[in-house]
């Protein structure tokens, strides 16, 4: 499947197990090791293989997911780390919603959706979010690929250069903190809605939820 939807997969996997093999047995010509150093070139350029198959898997899914109701969320749920999330802390019946992650760097409030709505959700939690965490640096990060946003694709890489700014104590406290402000939300999908799937159907459910 992988293969049908990404068709330099292939010739991008042999060119770096080829690449690698390659440049191994030339320098072991230098030494007269060419026989030695090519299995080695080979096990290299395998796992270079590999390497290039999960990078090219994860950028499809990502790209697949962009722009779909509950694509932030699942990103979230998916961050490598020790993150706590809460999905759609808030929201809208039209699947807008705004996220809470509680980590090293402090508070990260994640908006998806149409930006002339998030905008105010964002703010609004902000304020909610601030009463409770006091100094605590709360950030907020809106998904999209607009000026000034941050592309789901790159949602990982932007969480883990946040500076880190409390411990691990102070991140355990802040949870039952902002426990208090849990409250029913909005329903979201779990994970991206799928393409061609009815939206007023979803917000129909949403709704009555």
């Amino acid at each position: 499947m992988q293969r049908r939807e990404d068709k330099a997969l292939i010739p991008w996997m042999l060119g770096v197990l080829l690449g690698v093999a390659a440049i191994a047995f030339l320098l072991g010509l230098i030494w007269g090791l060419q026989w030695v150093l090519l299995p080695l070139g080979l096990a290299l350029g395998a796992l270079g293989a590999v390497i290039v198959f999960g990078r090219r898997v994860q950028r499809n899914v990502y790209a697949k997911a962009e722009g779909q109701p509950g694509a932030a969320a699942w990103a979230l749920e998916n961050l490598r780390g020790r993150w706590r999330v809460a999905t759609a802390v808030a929201g809208t019946t039209h699947l807008d919603a705004v996220h809470r992650v509680l980590g090293r760097p402090g508070v990260v409030l994640v908006a998806e959706g149409a930006p002339h709505r998030v905008k105010s959700l964002l703010a609004q939690e902000k304020k909610r979010v601030s009463r409770v965490v006091g100094d605590t640096p709360i950030y907020d990060v809106v998904i999209g690929n607009d000026e000034g946003q941050v592309p789901l694709r790159r949602l990982q890489t932007h969480m883990m250069k946040l500076p880190r700014n409390i411990t691990p104590a102070q991140v355990d406290s802040l949870e039952a903190r902002l426990a208090a402000l849990a409250s029913k939300g909005v329903a979201m999908p779990k994970g991206p809605l799928p393409q061609g799937a009815k939206m007023r159907n979803v917000q129909r459910t949403i709704r009555r939820r």
